[in-house]
């Protein structure tokens, strides 16, 4: 179901941006041809001018029926990295605006009482550092110190040992989770952060402890496993969005790729060694389970569900891998910027949004995955 009400006809606009094309590391062919790369940047327009007929009067783009700061801070982020916007234009100025009246006293950005103020300060400090304004150099230090507070450790009385140590949650209780916790990396990388700093060191704890990995997990759901994908928490037994299956006679919780490109980033940018079991076991995840045409191993019935997301975090993944190419492990290569790019097209509306129809974690709401679209994109073409 589509929640928002938007103009269905909206065009889209001519490009007039330089064209980026990506060259493979060692001088090798291209990644992105030049047709290729124009395509991709013909799709981002479009993707922006419909999110710029859609911005409420009060500067915000809207979820759950009313404008919201996430939502809001996801597409000003793509229309802030784009040449013909950013930041000096009318419809970011308005959008930013609007995300920092939710400036709290703790140095969050955020509405009080949802229950996300983790989630929406990491998004709400994604677009202040893609702004690259020194206006907001103090709301964004307030916000980079308020989600390293928020994280789990020995502040609330929580030593490594604890399964919720080095994540961060949502919800009354905060209860940590790898979506939650991958997100704040990335804000905090986006925005950066050195790496040395002790927040990725405690992640990289929890992190660990959402991959169904025995020789490296030291929780009893993970014993004995050599899956190496990722689930959605440690905390109170496992979790797992994509339930449960059984290998070898014993029933365990499910790996599924949203998690496991979450993960796997998560590493990456914490500076775990590519040579580590973790990273290793993860990619070996990947090779196995390469697809676009699906959130990978999720169930048979559940296949489409965070299928944008993934595509968010599979971009933002394989970029910082590094490569621009994965050989899956049928001995068959991917070029997973072209083909990530080739698959968004094709599920781009003559509008410009995207939404898709089997709508869990809100994905309903083309608003918010026309954003994670056009941060994909982004991330191809750079």
């Amino acid at each position: 179901m589509i929640l928002a009400s938007c103009p269905r006809s909206v065009v889209g606009v001519g490009c007039g941006l330089v064209l980026t094309v990506v060259v493979a590391a060692g001088g090798a062919e291209p990644a992105l041809g030049p047709d290729l790369a124009s395509r991709a940047q013909t799709g981002i327009d479009k993707a922006l001018a419909y999110l710029v007929a859609c911005q409420g009067a009060d500067g915000g783009w809207e979820a759950f029926g009313r404008s919201n700061p996430a939502v809001t801070a996801l597409v000003v982020q793509g229309l802030v990295q784009h040449d013909r916007y950013g930041p000096g234009h009318s419809a970011v100025k308005r959008g930013l605006e609007f995300i920092l009246r939710f400036a709290q006293a703790d140095g969050g950005i955020y509405v009080p009482g949802d229950g996300l103020p983790g989630y929406q300060t990491s998004v709400a400090l994604m677009a202040l550092a893609a702004a690259r304004d020194p206006a907001f150099a103090d709301a964004l230090s307030r916000a980079r110190t308020f989600l390293k507070t928020d994280q789990w450790d020995e502040g609330e009385g929580r030593g490594p040992a604890d399964v919720w140590y080095g994540g961060s949650g949502y919800g009354q209780g905060k209860r940590p989770d790898l979506s939650n916790t991958q997100l704040m990396l990335e804000a905090l990388h986006q925005s950066g952060l050195s790496p040395d700093d002790p927040v990725y060191r405690k992640a990289v704890v929890f992190v660990s402890r959402c991959q169904m990995l025995g020789e490296t997990n030291d929780q009893p759901f993970a014993a004995g496993s050599t899956d190496g994908g990722f689930i959605y928490s440690p905390a109170n037994g496992g979790e797992s969005k994509a339930g449960t299956e059984t290998i070898d006679g014993r029933v365990r919780l499910r790996t599924y790729g949203s998690m496991t490109y979450a993960g796997f980033k998560s590493l990456l940018y914490a500076r775990v060694s590519r040579d580590d079991a973790r990273v290793q076991a993860a990619y070996d995840w990947i090779r196995g389970h390469y697809t676009l045409d699906a959130n990978p191993n999720m169930p048979e019935a559940q296949t489409r569900e965070g299928l944008f997301y993934y595509y968010y975090v599979f971009a933002r993944a394989l970029h910082a891998w590094g490569e621009e190419r994965i050989t899956d492990k049928q001995g068959q290569p991917h070029s997973w910027r072209q083909e990530l790019i080739e698959k968004l097209l094709s599920l781009q509306h003559p509008d410009g949004s995207w939404v898709n129809e089997a709508d869990r974690w809100y994905e309903g709401n083309p608003h918010l995955v026309t954003a994670y679209c056009v941060l994909a994109l982004q991330t191809c073409t750079k």
